[in-house]
């Protein structure tokens, strides 16, 4: 190429660099897209398996499997030409590093340069990711490939008390990642779900089950009902369940393997909330003792489980104070 004066130099052009989602389904591309790949004097592509290649021609635009350097691709914008670079995953490094060192030697007029995002990821697209990451996790690793329902059990329950934990706390970055964790362990017992030969399911059923639940839960946002308070919110919900449900009883549902003081408010919430007005037991004992504090503790709205952990964590840093003494 040569190096010629900015005030002699032909229209150097334009470039532009189209980038696109892989959590897009190819071919779904914005319309000043689609607009700027037509019109183009070259398409040019270095991963010939790009997914959207295939759609492109599809759809009549003619694409070069080819990676330019960067000088390579200043003479193909000369003359006032337009070439558009796809961008592979990788979002062209090299190229984008040769174009900007030759913008800053001064040496040479560079085109237009622009950067146009194709396709762009909804809320959530991420989750695609985490999806297709334990899929190949499920494949390939030894550990993770054995795993069963049964056997990751007991880090739901870890991976819930450490997210509980980072809420107390109010420690932020430790909210994140413990949500994560939890998001985890749905998406790893939906992957292992889909191998089961009687009832596989996938965490698209997972996520759809969800869904219709909430709609049909929500009657006052996706219906005609209408709800003002929180409280009218609970009444629709439970009244909804309990249709769903078909119980003969408040306290089916309800897991009777849950802590104790959290089993105990929650058996005295669906009695409250149904109205029935039940004697605690008066065998004596500790026991009983902890029921008749957890009842109490459910009728003026703290939970229970709550409040024991944060006198807890006071004891606890009363007995490192006394250690240190």
């Amino acid at each position: 190429m040569n190096a010629t004066s900015p005030e002699a130099a032909p229209d150097p052009g334009r470039v532009v660099l189209l980038t696109t989602s892989h959590r897009v389904a190819p071919g779904l591309l914005s319309w000043p897209a689609w607009q700027v790949l037509r019109s183009a004097d070259r398409v040019l592509c270095a991963d010939g398996a790009h997914p959207q290649v295939p759609y492109l021609r599809e759809a009549g635009v003619a694409v070069d499997e080819a990676a330019p350097a960067a000088e390579e691709l200043l003479d193909a914008c000369a003359g006032g030409r337009t070439v558009v670079v796809v961008a592979t995953g990788e979002g062209e490094p090299a190229l984008t590093d040769g174009l900007a060192r030759l913008a800053g030697s001064g040496r040479v007029r560079m085109p237009e340069l622009e950067l146009l995002p194709a396709s762009y990821d909804l809320p959530g697209a991420r989750l695609l990711d985490l999806v297709q990451v334990v899929d190949r996790i499920r494949a390939e690793c030894p550990w993770s490939s054995r795993q069963t329902h049964e056997g990751l059990a007991k880090y739901g329950i870890e991976e819930a008390y450490e997210l509980v934990e980072a809420i107390e706390d109010g420690d932020r970055d430790g909210l994140r990642e413990e949500l994560g964790d939890v998001l985890l362990q749905v998406v790893f017992h939906a992957r292992i779900a889909e191998e089961d030969p009687g009832a596989p399911f996938s965490v698209d059923d997972v996520a759809g089950t969800i869904v219709t639940k909430l709609i049909h839960r929500h009657p006052h946002v996706f219906g005609d009902a209408s709800a003002t308070t929180p409280e009218e919110v609970k009444e629709h919900w439970l009244r909804t369940k309990a249709v769903e449900k078909q119980r003969t009883s408040v306290t089916e549902g309800v897991p009777l393997g849950q802590p104790g003081l959290a089993l105990a408010a929650k058996l005295a919430s669906r009695a409250r909330t149904a109205a029935l007005d039940v004697p605690l037991p008066h065998t004596g004992g500790i026991g009983y003792d902890l029921l008749r504090l957890a009842v109490r503790a459910e009728a003026e709205g703290v939970d229970p489980e709550a409040a024991l952990r944060a006198a807890a964590r006071a004891y606890r840093d009363a007995i490192l104070a006394a250690e240190r003494t």
